[in-house]
């Protein structure tokens, strides 16, 4: 794998403490902001970051060769000139969960220049995090029998959906044990009352990458209610809430 294709756990600790959906001051006081979907230039397999809000992901995979290579992902926050992420899932080595490093980072026309492991890497921005369904979310609640029924994960199991302006990453983990689940994800779109994904990665079964599924979607009561048929072609009806 070239340059960042076999990313080291210590440089995705680089590359998921870029992440601010807040304001970040440079030197010349010019405030940036940071949200949406970025992609690294100029390798053969697809690398990603999104970050909405105060959570952030990263993941590697070869679109068409349908293999999913790894994702990792957490909180951060935001202390002067470093960026402070605290890693909550991470498919390769899950020994670092709960680990909190501090980095650097540049941006100039939404071009990120990031060195990790000493060699120099760009991010370009694929999409600013502006839409409806923007944010970081959280499963709540699903209808079993006629009836919506709240979801409620044990321990520190959870489930939480990030929706920049045009992708989607969906990741089940528990921090707490530090396991990871699994993860799919890929390109949206969002109009008239249907949501529509088109998968591009999918730690469980590659068979569904490429696949693309419709679902009724709206947003009320502060939820987002999401029917439809499943990638394994089972009905559901789930109601998401933002991640505060």
């Amino acid at each position: 794998m070239t340059r960042l294709l076999k990313l080291s756990a210590f440089a995705f600790l680089f590359l998921v403490a870029l992440t601010a959906t807040s304001f970040v001051t440079f030197k010349k006081q010019t405030q940036v902001n940071l949200s949406g979907a970025w992609k690294l230039q100029d390798v053969p397999n697809e690398q990603v970051i999104l970050f909405m809000n105060d959570y952030v992901t990263y993941t590697s995979f070869n679109k068409e060769g349908k293999l999913f290579e790894q994702s990792m992902g957490g909180t951060y926050k935001i202390d002067n000139s470093r960026l402070l992420a605290s890693i909550e899932f991470n498919s390769a080595e899950k020994e670092l969960v709960g680990q909190t490093i501090p980095y650097p980072f540049s941006l100039e026309n939404d071009v990120l220049s990031i060195t990790v492991d000493g060699q120099p890497t760009t991010w370009k921005r694929i999409d600013e995090g502006a839409g409806p369904l923007a944010g970081v979310w959280r499963i709540t609640g699903r209808m079993q029998e006629g009836k919506v029924v709240p979801v409620q994960q044990s321990g520190t199991r959870k489930t939480v959906k990030i929706l920049t302006g045009s992708r989607f990453q969906w990741v089940a983990m528990d921090p707490g044990t530090k396991e990871f689940s699994g993860t799919g994800g890929g390109t949206f779109s969002f109009a008239g009352g249907k949501y529509t994904e088109t998968i591009e990665f999918f730690s469980r079964d590659n068979s569904r990458v490429g696949a693309s599924l419709s679902f009724n979607g709206k947003l009320e009561n502060d939820g987002w209610h999401h029917s439809g048929l499943s990638s394994r072609g089972d009905p559901i009806y789930e109601i998401w809430n933002k991640v505060k």
